[in-house]
């Protein structure tokens, strides 16, 4: 099973104040048509779910990275939960396009 993940972080419009709470969104989930295994995620999120993430051991360089770390182990949670097991197929492609998001396959 592939699946293509785009990870992106946007500005926040509004002005930011000290009790903003950590947020994650999907904005968008594709699925091939010709193979509705394969598709992607589009994710947004604030610099407190971040801030969050690394307080419960993401580790990563960037926010992107630490939310990809997250993102990976989501997913995994979810499939064992499944009974799936590990269905990574043995490896993981990281894609860090030039426009700021993340392809992962």
């Amino acid at each position: 099973m592939k699946v293509k993940k785009t990870t992106k972080k946007t500005e926040n419009k509004t002005k930011k104040t000290k009790s903003e709470e950590p947020m994650v969104k999907v904005i968008s989930v594709n699925v091939n048509p010709d193979n509705p295994r394969n598709g992607f995620f589009e994710l947004d999120w604030n610099s407190e779910f971040v801030n969050m993430l690394q307080q419960n051991g993401y580790q990563g360089e960037t926010e992107e990275q630490i939310v990809d770390v997250w993102f990976q182990s989501l997913c995994k949670t979810i499939g064992n939960e499944q009974g799936l097991g590990d269905v990574a197929g043995g490896y993981v492609q990281i894609n860090r396009r030039n426009d700021g998001k993340t392809e992962v396959s």
